[in-house]
């Protein structure tokens, strides 16, 4: 708690506020902590003081100190050693630089990644094998206990409708909870604007049939989520290419300019405007307005993921493109996928003025989403601590990527680049140009280890030097992973050179 009077000789904290209004008394323990390390005052190395000892020295509850300590921790600037206390972190390796994409053509290209595609997959779901590749959260930091006790006890409440359709939109309940969770987001949604999916993909699946036939364009971000690509492949579409950064997303110069050059091709935009899988870039609130602007003058919708969008490693959840939509041209998707159960496949879609088709053609294609999935999950929205569980993940997340991003600046060649993510669980990593990523993901499979290549992640396969990693797991066994792969990465190298 705050002190309302100053000790004799003490120089107390006074709380500082965020733009909400809420006190991050931590987050100045923490600021001043870090400052003494930049400065040279407490170098590498050196103990800091204990928990009780700065909360003493800073005149700041034992919590506040903990968050703190945690906050730093999370920041790579310190660590806990066991029985000895906590210690300002040894700074090894300077962190890789990000990655860069280069512009594609920006034309429409048929998909055509069926084979690659089919032996990736395979082996990302082979239980045998180091799963590195496939993004998918911690099964060990997701609430299964709380969600079963749930899950049982809201069938023996609603036996009837736990066993019957719960027909588009779907779940009330469940709805109500995301309208009021999209607030976080900066929507205001009633629960009548959103409908009830199997999981994200579905509603993707729903808007590109209610959007698209063949013969048509969709632009996408690139790299992008391979899913899309053979989602895009499978209904006959074309994909329209366009560059991203991994640092603020999609190329909105370069969009525009190609939707001049296609106008009226193309019928759809798909943009992950939070986190994106696999760049882990985020699109500016600014550029998201923008973009809302750009695809709404062209008349082209826009299909906007962001079920990552919870996965932010600050408290502050970010914003959604769908914020700026005055005329229900942007269709909002989302589940709880990344976040509580990929196997309940309970996911939502906010689908502005397409609701009506995004009804009609998700009772054609599944009639309704499994109804014992949508009660849980809506009871645990309410009742089960979301937001204390979602603060726990994030925290672990952002640490865990920073782990695995200072393993492979260390293991890894040299000129290695990688993602620096602020929220999800994904990292991109581009490789010297020498190394051909298929080849390291033949070479990775014989030591056990699944890794997604970049060629699955493009049209033409164009990201030959580059992979995809989850950081959602970190321990022994998957630090010593991307050191075999550095170890691989490097010998690739050493016999192209040879």
């Amino acid at each position: 708690m705050p002190l309302q009077e100053q000790s004799k000789g003490v120089k107390m904290l006074q709380p500082i506020n965020n733009i909400g209004g809420k006190v991050l008394l931590y987050e100045e323990v923490a600021g001043r902590i870090s400052r003494m390390i930049d400065q040279g005052t407490l170098r590498p190395g050196d103990r800091i003081p204990s928990i009780r000892g700065m909360s003493k020295q800073m005149q700041v509850s034992l919590n506040t100190v903990k968050e703190a300590y945690n906050l730093l921790e999370d920041r790579r600037m310190i660590e806990a050693r066991p029985q000895s206390g906590y210690y300002v972190r040894q700074r090894k390796t300077e962190l890789p630089a990000e990655p860069v994409v280069n512009r594609p053509a920006l034309n429409p290209a048929t998909v055509n990644l069926c084979d690659v595609y089919r032996m990736v997959m395979r082996d990302l779901l082979n239980p045998q094998l180091l799963q590195l590749g496939i993004a998918i959260p911690n099964p060990k930091l997701l609430p299964i206990e709380k969600l079963s006790r749930m899950l049982s006890r809201e069938v023996r409440r609603f036996g009837v409708e736990s066993v019957s359709y719960d027909l588009p939109p779907g779940n009330l309940r469940l709805r109500k909870q995301i309208a009021q969770r999209l607030l976080l987001s900066g929507c205001t949604l009633s629960p009548d604007q959103i409908v009830i999916t199997s999981g994200c993909v579905e509603a993707v699946v729903l808007t590109l049939r209610a959007l698209c036939r063949p013969g048509d364009a969709v632009a996408i971000e690139t790299p992008v989520y391979f899913n899309f690509l053979q989602l895009i492949e499978e209904m006959g579409v074309q994909a329209l290419e366009i560059p991203a950064s991994p640092r603020g997303g999609i190329s909105l110069e370069a969009l525009d300019y190609a939707l001049s050059r296609n106008r009226g091709k193309v019928k759809a935009c798909i943009v992950i405007s939070n986190f994106n899988n696999p760049l882990g870039s985020s699109v500016s609130i600014e550029d998201k307005r923008r973009l809302v602007e750009l695809v709404e003058r062209f008349d082209v919708p826009l299909i906007e993921d962001d079920i990552y969008g919870d996965l932010s490693y600050t408290d502050e959840r970010p914003s959604v493109a769908k914020v700026f939509d005055k005329t229900g041209n942007v269709l909002l998707c989302s589940s709880f996928s990344k976040t509580l159960a990929p196997g309940y496949r309970v996911g939502w879609i906010a689908p502005g003025r397409f609701q009506e088709q995004i009804e009609r053609l998700k009772m054609i294609s599944s009639v309704a989403t499994a109804s014992p999935g949508q009660q849980a999950i809506a009871e645990f929205l309410a009742n089960g601590g979301y937001e204390r569980h979602l603060r726990s993940i994030r925290r672990v997340y952002a640490r865990q990527s920073a782990q695995m991003r200072d393993t492979i600046s260390r293991e890894f060649p040299a000129g290695t680049r990688v993602s620096n993510p602020q929220g999800g669980f994904v990292l991109w990593v581009e490789m010297p140009r020498q190394i051909n990523a298929l080849e390291l993901y033949r070479k990775a499979l014989e030591h056990g280890i699944s890794i997604a290549p970049g060629h699955i992640f493009s049209v033409d396969g164009k990201f030959t030097n580059c992979i995809r990693l989850n950081a959602a797991a970190w321990d022994d066994r998957v630090e010593a992973a991307i050191g075999t792969l550095g170890r691989l990465a490097k010998q690739l190298v050493e016999e192209f050179e040879n």
